[in-house]
């Protein structure tokens, strides 16, 4: 990895990696905690297990890759200051909504498509805003990044594989909390929107 401390283009690169070590943070107890709660129910499937790694290509290998081995350079482009702080402030919200998603979620969350026994509907805390807290973050996690990285692969990968994921996933996941909620999800649909408070 070539560091030119003085480039904005490095910076960035040094600001996308701390916020992937911040990210599996945030994910590290939760992750723990959750596999004490049994999963009742699940809807992983060769679809969910693709879409899955896509988006971790998109969002955290090719941008690796691209870092540390200087790969595909050719596609590199000019960066400043100003596109730096504007990825950096994307990235540094994203994470705070990982940490409170994570925190109202607390043993229901799970990284697929599963149900845990007692599986409760949560509807406090961020999620009396949106249905998809956590896909709001991974969204802007996925748009910092091309202000982050100067290079047109490793930049818009994350929007590509993230999107994938979320085309593939989302009515997919709200189906199977509508067939275990019943009306209770319904209503909450209702009064919420997926990603954006009051407009998506």
């Amino acid at each position: 990895m070539d560091l030119a401390l003085g480039e904005p283009s490095t910076w960035g690169k040094i600001i996308w990696f701390i916020g992937l070590v911040v990210w599996l943070a945030i994910r590290y107890r939760p992750n723990r905690t959750s596999r004490k709660n049994k999963i009742s129910s699940t809807a992983r499937n060769p679809i969910e297990t693709f879409s899955m790694i896509i988006s971790f290509t998109g969002l955290g290998i090719i941008p690796l890759i691209w870092i540390f081995t200087g790969e595909i350079s050719s596609l590199n482009h000019a960066t400043n200051w100003l596109m730096v702080a504007i990825g950096a402030a994307l990235f540094l919200w994203s994470l705070y909504l990982f940490r409170i998603t994570h925190k109202a979620l607390g043993a229901m969350w799970s990284v697929s498509l599963d149900l845990r026994e007692d599986h409760k509907l949560v509807t406090s805390g961020i999620y009396e805003k949106v249905r998809h807290p956590m896909y709001s973050a991974f969204w802007l996690w996925a748009i910092a990044a091309p202000f982050l990285l100067s290079n047109w692969v490793a930049g818009f990968s994350g929007i590509i594989g993230f999107g994938t994921l979320y085309l593939l996933r989302v009515r997919r996941e709200e189906r199977m909390m509508e067939d275990e909620f019943g009306e209770q999800y319904r209503d909450y649909s209702k009064r919420t929107k997926r990603i954006i408070p009051y407009i998506y």
